[in-house]
């Protein structure tokens, strides 16, 4: 076992952990199996997390940083508010390969919700995200190019149940999934039901 710095050894561990959780699910997962993974012993875990619940929000938390992370990193250069919430539609982590595992643990974590310290971090992570999308509707709306019909926030959680919908479908491979005779995906019909002023 290498002696890592502590920042480096918790980065390791929740990678580890994303892993494992995302294959085993949360309850299916054991601290000896994560120790062993990692190639640490069971108290250098405990010495970052104070429990395997611990573990597994932290894991929920930093999905949530890092799906922001990459929506800003996305919209950077984009020439209009339409133009990023096209982007925006475009960025799913849950079928991109940078945030596809770390989904996985989302959508075990939505299994869990009957720990209350579990929801709360479901919680905050759909709430993080929730904000993000609704400031580029908001601006989409101020532009003009986004309809005023409904609210900001209502179109906002839209948008993000339709991305957990098609992240959930997209990888069990249906055949024609997403996609009509005609070519036509599902997220061209979220841009222009979006992006139609009428």
């Amino acid at each position: 076992m290498s002696r890592l710095p502590a920042a480096q050894r918790k980065e390791q561990l929740l990678e580890v952990a994303s892993r494992l959780f995302a294959e085993r699910g949360f309850a299916g997962t054991t601290t000896s199996q994560l120790a062993r993974e990692a190639g640490v012993t069971e108290p250098i875990i405990y010495r970052h997390f104070a429990s395997k619940r611990d573990l597994f929000i932290a894991l929920i938390d930093r999905t949530g940083h890092e799906t922001i992370r990459l929506w800003e990193e996305q919209l950077v250069g984009a020439k209009s508010p339409a133009d990023r919430l096209r982007r925006l539609i475009g960025a799913n982590p849950m079928v991109l390969d940078r945030g596809r595992g770390a989904y996985r643990v989302i959508v075990q974590a939505m299994t869990e919700i009957d720990d209350a310290k579990i929801l709360e971090a479901i919680d905050r992570h759909m709430t993080a995200l929730h904000e993000f999308v609704t400031k580029q509707v908001a601006e989409g709306q101020r532009a003009g190019v986004v309809a005023i019909r409904f609210s900001p926030a209502i179109i906002g959680w839209m948008l993000l149940h339709l991305g957990l919908g098609y992240g959930v479908l997209a990888p069990v491979g249906i055949p024609g999934h997403a996609r009509d005779e005609k070519g036509t995906h599902v997220r061209d019909v979220v841009e222009q039901l979006l992006l139609s002023r009428r």
